[in-house]
């Protein structure tokens, strides 16, 4: 079965980095895009950066030229690299990929698949 496992986050002070890194593991043939959202409280989630299998990258309005997104697709992985933290970054962060693969039941498919989210806190 395919899922990916977010780790990094946690509490970080104005001004400060951050880096998150989500793996696809389990039965995977092929990663195709691989992007970042972010939920902040009490509002909807919303796209942070996307990237393709060739590197071609998006950022939303908010956090392009301070947060990178790079992805190793040997790996599987791919990372966001925050800069200049915010307050208003603080929220929950999911990876989403989609992804060829094995689902349990060993079909063959292509699907989208979340990661498990995980807390940015930015103190002011």
């Amino acid at each position: 079965q395919v899922q990916l496992v977010e780790s990094g986050g946690g509490w970080v002070q104005a001004g400060g980095t951050e880096q998150l890194s989500c793996v696809a593991s389990g039965k995977v043939l092929q990663v195709n895009k691989m992007a970042w959202f972010f939920q902040p409280p009490g509002r909807r989630r919303e796209l942070v950066a996307s990237i393709t299998p060739t590197g071609d990258t998006e950022y939303s309005d908010s956090t392009e030229g301070r947060f990178t997104i790079v992805r190793d697709n040997a790996k599987n992985t791919v990372l966001l690299q925050m800069n200049d933290l915010k307050p208003e970054d603080t929220g929950v962060y999911w990876c989403k990929a989609k992804i060829l693969g094995f689902d349990d039941v060993g079909r063959v498919g292509t699907r989208d698949y979340w990661g498990q989210g995980t807390q940015v806190t930015v103190s002011s």
